[in-house]
Parts: C-alpha cells; structure tokens; sequence
C-alpha cells in the first residue's frame, strides 16, 4: 500500500527467533500493524494507553514491545487491553508477558480452548458471547464475535472512527486459509463470514488480516470468491465418487496455484476442502 510509514528494527535474544524482524506500519492515523512471526497484530496508540490485537509469540514480546514505542514515541508504551481474535498460539503466545499490564479480552470459547492448556496468567478475563465495544484513545472500538468459520471462537475488530478492520484468521490474504475443522470451524461457516463482513466492510476502508498484506474489502471479497469456487470443484469430483486422493491428483484450476503457500499448499487446502 502506498504512502504507508515503515519502521523496522531487530532485537538480540536466545530463540529460535533471533532473526525475526518486527516491522510496525502505520495504517492510518494512530492505527498500526506490526508484522513479525505468527499473526498480524493491530494497535491503537494514544494517552489512554495501547490497545493491542493479537500479539504474535512469547520470545517476541519484547521486539513487540519495542516496536510499538517506535512507532508511537508519544503515547504511552504502557498496553492496556489486548484483544485476541482466536485461540491459536500465533496470536496469543505473549499474552502472559502483556497481561503484567493489559486486560485481555476474547470469546468466551477462546478461554475455554486455552484453559485446557493453561491456568493462571495470559488467558482472557474479560469474555463475552457476541461482542463488546471499548472507547479508547477517541475512537469506538467494535469487538464482534462470528459463528463458527476458522474456529469457534473467532472474533474481528473495527476501529470505527479509522475505518480500519482487523480480521484475525478469517482474513488470509491472497493465499489458501487454514480452517480449524477440529476446533469448530467450517468451510461453510468461513464462507458466511466473509459474506457478513462484506455486507459491512465499504470500499474505503482498510483491512489487516491475519496473515498476509493490509489490504481492503476487493481482498475480503477475492478470499470469499476463491473459497466457494474451489469448494465447488472439490465437491464436483467427490460426488463422482472421486476418493480423496484421486482429487489429491487431478488437483485444483491452476488459476489458484499462486495462492498455495508454505502452511496451507494445495493439497492440503483440497483435503479441507474434501472433509
């Protein structure tokens, strides 16, 4: 995206993430999208403190942190609330460093999953089951839950007064997404999604997605169009009879070759697909 403002810098640390750089762009106004290793994460920075959503691995907390007084010098680097979008480690694995200062929020299903796991510090303590708003740093920031779609417990984020949506894991831009069939998500129920949010999302806003590019509601839409197309070719050839691996074979239109990537690559995407 154009005219946006980069910032970039490395951390030393012991970790098989050493040499993961955290880039802080600014998105518009005191919005920004740090990308490092694991999900995107959104901020809102200003003298009520940051509002963070997601927040990538615990080895990163500090580049993270680090990041975010970068790009915002001004406010305080103090984060106040964290928002996580679902349950999966690459969007909650700092919670326990940031809870030291920040409620966390999520589904009330995003606890439960993480419970099983974990006790004590870094699991949300603010739930809810449809949805919650948070007036921060002079913008109205929507908190909605979905049905089922990526996971059971999937949640996006509006900051109304930017414009600007964060869409957790129902947003994997330009490539095959991963749907969490053993965690309540559905091909169908992602399809939905995507024709929801559309409904909301208008043509000047901007999008973060959970992996992948900022991009905008034509992102949103390719996403959707992609899905129901290749969940049609897949479900052609299964009711011929075709097994799973026959489909396997015969493969996808190659039109979608170039949104196979190193986590869901075709194979995989059609076996979602298939079950």
């Amino acid at each position: 995206m154009a005219g946006l403002n980069l910032i970039s810098f490395a951390v030393c640390s012991n970790s098989r993430f050493d040499d993961v750089e955290v880039t802080a762009t600014q998105v518009v106004g005191n919005v920004f999208v740090l990308t490092g290793t694991g999900g995107n994460i959104g901020i809102l920075t200003g003298s009520d403190g940051i509002l963070m959503v997601d927040d990538q691995f615990e080895p990163l907390a500090h580049k993270i942190e680090k990041a975010i007084k970068v790009a915002s010098p001004n406010s305080p680097n103090k984060v106040t609330y964290v928002v996580n979008t679902h349950y999966h480690g690459d969007h909650t694995g700092s919670n326990v460093y940031f809870s030291k200062s920040a409620s966390i929020l999520a589904h009330e299903n995003v606890r439960k999953r993480m419970s099983v796991k974990q006790k004590g510090p870094g699991l949300p303590v603010i739930t809810y089951s449809d949805g919650v708003k948070l007036y921060v740093n002079d913008d109205r920031v929507h908190v909605k839950h979905l049905s089922s779609g990526h996971t059971d417990g999937d949640s996006v984020v509006y900051f109304e007064k930017h414009n600007v949506w964060h869409l957790g894991d129902m947003l994997f831009e330009s490539r095959f997404p991963y749907i969490d069939l053993k965690s309540g998500g559905s091909v169908q129920g992602y399809i939905q999604n995507l024709e929801t949010l559309l409904a909301q999302i208008d043509d000047t806003a901007k999008v973060i997605p959970g992996h992948g590019n900022l991009t905008d509601r034509v992102g949103v839409k390719n996403l959707k169009d992609m899905i129901v197309a290749t969940f049609a070719e897949v479900s052609e050839m299964k009711s011929r009879g075709m097994t799973l691996a026959q489909v396997i074979e015969q493969g996808l239109d190659q039109k979608w070759q170039a949104w196979s990537w190193s986590f869901i690559n075709e194979e995989r995407w059609i076996t979602t697909l298939y079950e």
